[in-house]
Parts: C-alpha cells; structure tokens; sequence
C-alpha cells in the first residue's frame, strides 16, 4: 500500500479579543481552501480546529515529509487567512507566527509549527493529534518520557511483548541544531539528563526499537529564529496508538497530572498544564493557564474519521481542577521567580528593553 503522511500544521495568525481564540470565519476560510486543494488531489483529506489562539491543519497526503508542496498549502492557508479575516477585523497579532514575506519551501523556521509522520497503515490506525497553546516545543517533553518509558503510566511497557524492549528517544538541542538518539530503559537517565531542561532540549520523535514510528512533535523555537520574543511556539505532537505501541488512554494518562511548564503570559511565566476539550481550549486568565488539546482519528486508506475530544470527559474534571489551584498558588509569586522565568529565558522577551534603561543608572560598589 502507499505509504500515508500525517502532517499537523499550526500558526497564530489573529486572534479575538487578544490571545482569546480563534474566530469561525478564520476556520470556514481555511477549510474553504483546503477542500479545494482536496478537490485536485494535493491532499487526501484534512480537518481545521483550533487550540486557543492557534490555527491549526491536520492534512494527509502521499507526499512525504517536508514536502515545498505540502508546507506551501498550508504558508498560503495561513497568509489568506491573515489578509481575508483577521486584517479584515484587525484582529490581535494578525499573521503573528508568519516572520517571512515569502515562502522558501519549508514552513520550518519561518514561524508556524509542524509536526509530520509517513506511515504504512497498520490494519487498524488510531492516531491523536495532541496541540497546546500559551507554552514552548519541550512541554512535551514529560508526557512522551512518561507514555514511552514509564511503565506507572503504560502498563503495556511491561505486559505487551511487542513493547517490553522500549523505544527510542531522538532528542533536539535547539541552541547547537543537533539531534541524539538514545535508547529506553537502557539509557533512561542520560535521556532524563537532557529533556529535564525543556527549554535547550525537545523530543522530535519516538520509535519503537524495531523501528516503527510512533509519535513525532514541533521543534521550533520563535525566539531562536526571530532573536526576539514574537509569542510563544504552541507546540503540536502526533502519537499512533494500539495495537504494539501505547494505547489511547496510556497517551491520556500522562496529562493526569497538571505538570509546570513556560509560557503563559508575555511568554514569561511557569504555569500548569491543563488538558482541555476544544471548546475550553480558549484561554482567559492570565492568558492561560497554558492547555492543550487531544483530537482522536482512525486513519483509513489515507482518510481521517473523527475526531474525538479525547479531553472533554468528567473523568479529566479532577485534573483540570488541580490546575487551577496550581495557578492561584504560583500566580501569588507576580513578578518573583520560579513563577517568571529565568535570566536565561527572559533573554528573549521585552524585559532586555527595560535593562537598557536602566543600565547607566548602576554604578561601581566600592572596596
């Protein structure tokens, strides 16, 4: 069978009322494109959702990864959508996440973030597209070690055969653009060593020690490319599930926990991960706290049947609720580290500006 590629494609190209959400017409804009470009055969199908303040494209094609033609549809969805719609309302940083006037054949590095896997379709192929906002490529970080290398969340690392020898971690440094593979269980504390620090360190993909891809993530760091704070990077994550590798609800296990992550307001602060349906993905307080969403498919001869908010159940209640006694607790630090980021992080944001003026001001302490 030819082989199938999964791309999930996101950019903020304009957002209501602030860093609110996404509006309908920018949605019905980009499927009206999008259809079309099913239509002539450039795609096999796509579904359009947003997290947040995020636009995002989940498309299949037969074209394999990184294709100029595949990262060009998208380029022009997000560019028409930013001059029909959002410069139509002045909506807020409209075409935000587009740092280039033109498109150079790979959407990396020119603002918006992919997350791409060519796969042979397994008899059965459930996949989740997982997208956050209000927070940076590594916060995915600690569900994927969790999911691939914790057997207190997968059970099946420990009971399924096709399982029990692990997987394989290849990790980003996004400060050299260098890239390690490193095995599970065997190297689990050298991997823990690296993506502890989510910032420098992210998981690009996962795969099974036979080789079977089972998840690949974002990589992209906007500061890093811009040299400026433009927003934060809103990450996305495509997992494959069942039969050999985690099961829908292990995936769904590691955001049990409201874990800390950076981003939130101004990109600046440490905030809980909360796992949210779509219609909750909007964010409010504080511009947060930083959520993410999880779209369930079964992918069929190249098609997509779903989704299914796989977060919009009451048994995610009691988490949701743990994040938000996490936020009151860490909002009560305002302007006070570990609740703001770090030096090395608020390198890149607006808080340079205010040290500059500041600078001749400071004077030598004498002996």
């Amino acid at each position: 069978m030819t082989k199938v590629t999964v791309s999930l494609i996101k950019a903020d190209v304009g957002s209501l009322a602030g860093h609110h959400k996404v509006i309908p017409e920018q949605i019905e804009t980009a499927k009206q494109l999008l259809t079309k470009a099913k239509q002539s055969g450039q795609i096999i199908d796509f579904f359009v959702f947003n997290a947040g303040d995020d636009l995002e494209l989940l498309m299949t094609h037969n074209r394999g990864v990184d294709n100029p033609d595949i990262h060009g549809l998208a380029w022009n969805v997000f560019k028409e959508v930013t001059e029909k719609v959002s410069n139509k309302y002045k909506l807020y940083a409209a075409g935000q996440d587009l740092l280039s006037e033109a498109f150079s054949g790979n959407i990396k590095g020119l603002g918006p973030m992919a997350a791409e896997m060519e796969i042979d379709e397994r008899p059965s192929e459930p996949i989740i597209a997982f997208a956050a906002d209000k927070t940076e490529p590594g916060a995915c970080n600690l569900p994927l070690y969790r999911v691939f290398a914790d057997p207190f969340c997968t059970p099946g690392l420990v009971i399924d055969p096709s399982m029990h020898e692990g997987f394989i971690f290849e990790v980003m440094d996004l400060m050299e653009n260098k890239i390690i593979s490193l095995r599970t269980p065997e190297e689990s504390y050298d991997l823990l060593a690296l993506i502890g620090t989510p910032g420098r360190f992210v998981i690009s993909r996962v795969l099974r020690k036979d080789g079977l891809l089972a998840a690949v993530a974002s990589t992209s760091r906007l500061s890093l490319i811009a040299g400026r704070y433009v927003g934060k990077d809103d990450p996305v994550c495509l997992v494959r599930a069942q039969r050999g590798l985690p099961a829908v609800g292990e995936y769904l296990e590691a955001f049990s926990y409201p874990y800390l992550v950076a981003g939130w307001m101004r990109g600046s602060h440490i905030g809980p991960m909360m796992p949210v349906s779509l219609k909750d993905s909007r964010v409010s307080r504080f511009d947060g706290p930083p959520r993410v969403v999880a779209l369930g498919f079964q992918v069929y001869n190249g098609n997509l049947l779903g989704p299914a908010d796989l977060f919009d159940d009451v048994a995610f209640d009691t988490v949701r609720q743990k994040a938000q006694e996490i936020a009151e607790y860490v909002r009560r630090h305002g302007p006070f580290m570990p609740h703001r980021l770090g030096p090395e992080e608020m390198e890149y944001t607006t808080l340079p500006q205010v040290l500059k003026k500041l600078e001749k001001r400071f004077a030598e302490v004498k002996a």
